[in-house]
């Protein structure tokens, strides 16, 4: 199964340099999608806010987006 990184994009660039073992894209943009609402959802209780331009970039071993 191939692995899949996800960089988060938003106030400080953090790199995912381990990634994770799943079994396609189409996994890989479910699992985006779920760590991008819990970041919301963190950013709303702690802030009471959330900033659109924020976001996450999927990538596979080879750097395809």
């Amino acid at each position: 199964m191939p692995r899949y990184y996800f960089h988060l994009h938003n106030d400080v660039e953090t790199r995912d340099d381990e990634g994770t073992v799943l079994p396609d894209l189409a996994a890989a943009r479910v699992e985006a999608i779920k760590g991008a609402r819990s970041i919301m959802g963190d950013e709303i209780s702690a802030k009471g806010r959330i900033h659109l331009s924020h976001w996450v970039q999927v990538e596979d071993v080879s750097g395809q987006q």
